[in-house]
């Protein structure tokens, strides 16, 4: 039914992300199909990492431990944009491209009042992304 399971990933609240994860990997198992792990990061250096390069390995050991621990296949990909906080939606949507995915499974947190007023990235994605959102809270 799906061809890649896309899971955003957080490094810096990597802790928080448990529920989606261990979502998409049921999902996984489910449909015998691949998770791509995909984090988004800047140019310049961050609290997680000095270099797009270091996030990339720091990203790549994560997904590799995720595949391990849950008995999945997992991969992961690098996006690096500008402004993540301005462009995340965007580059998601070019991500899950990139990675062939056709379902992405997104952690999301208990809205407020300014998700009442500005889109979350979960509900931008599942609103206008061409492809299955499940947004897990």
């Amino acid at each position: 039914m799906y061809k890649t399971i896309m899971v955003p990933v957080d490094l810096a609240h990597a802790e928080k992300l448990e529920k989606a994860i261990a979502t998409a990997a049921d999902l996984a198992k489910h449909y015998n199909v691949p998770v791509c792990f995909v984090g988004v990061t800047t140019a310049l250096p961050g609290t997680i990492a000095h270099s797009p390069a270091e996030f990339g390995a720091k990203l790549e050991k994560f997904a590799k431990a995720e595949g391990t621990k849950r008995g999945i296949k997992a991969s992961s990909l690098v996006k690096v944009s500008h402004d993540p906080s301005i462009d995340l939606d965007k580059t998601l949507i070019e991500a899950a491209a990139e990675a062939e995915a056709d379902l992405a499974v997104m952690a999301s947190h208990v809205p407020g009042l300014p998700e009442h007023i500005f889109a979350s990235n979960a509900g931008y994605l599942a609103a206008h992304a061409p492809f299955s959102v499940l947004v897990v809270r």
